[in-house]
């Protein structure tokens, strides 16, 4: 099948893996396997999840200053857009950053899809909101992420799962992608070969 559309996760799979949750868990007053700090924060009460808000608008904010793309991420972006194929970041972030971290380093994506659009990633919304706006089908469209959230969230929406093996836990959430890549750049081979 044709592929129509590209939806990228930003932190980790544009930008080189920054966060580090544990930290900032710990720093919320979380247990380190308390799980995911957007879920985490959803169960607190109003006071905790203003202070534990600050915590992460804090850390979400070095991390676009501190940002530094993933080799050759630029180029693929180019070489997509060249190909007429659509481009969308689907975030657990927010818009503002994923806006800041384009300007910074001249990317331009055509839709962004953040946590305050919707259900959050492993959800399907995300992907499905992406591809309607796009006009494309899931099965049209890759998604390309570093973290098994984003391989639930590909086949819960039907899309093609692309896992960005540079995390250490990468072997883990492999069995869950329908392609490993190590570079970002090998997507565009991915895209070739379906055309056939």
């Amino acid at each position: 099948m044709l592929i129509k559309a590209v939806i990228f996760d930003l932190d980790g799979t544009i930008t080189q893996p920054y966060f580090d949750f544990d930290a900032i868990r710990e720093e919320m007053g979380l247990e380190k396997d308390s799980g995911p700090v957007l879920e985490s924060m959803e169960k607190m009460t109003p006071q905790q999840r203003q202070s534990a808000e600050e915590i992460l608008h804090f850390h979400e904010r070095r991390a676009v200053t501190q940002s530094r793309l993933n080799a050759g991420a630029k180029q693929t972006l180019s070489a997509l857009r060249k190909a007429g194929i659509h481009i969308g970041i689907l975030t657990r972030n927010k818009r503002n950053n994923a806006l800041a971290i384009a300007k910074k380093h001249g990317l331009k994506f055509e839709i962004i899809v953040d946590r305050e659009d919707g259900p959050v990633k492993p959800d399907a919304f995300g992907v499905l909101r992406i591809c309607e706006q796009f006009a494309v089908m899931p099965e049209e469209t890759l998604l390309v992420g570093d973290y098994l959230f984003d391989l639930l969230c590909a086949k819960a929406a039907g899309a093609v799962a692309v896992l960005l093996a540079n995390n250490s836990r990468a072997a883990e959430f492999a069995g869950y992608a329908d392609f490993t890549v190590e570079k970002i750049g090998q997507i565009l081979q991915i895209v070739e070969d379906k055309k056939s």
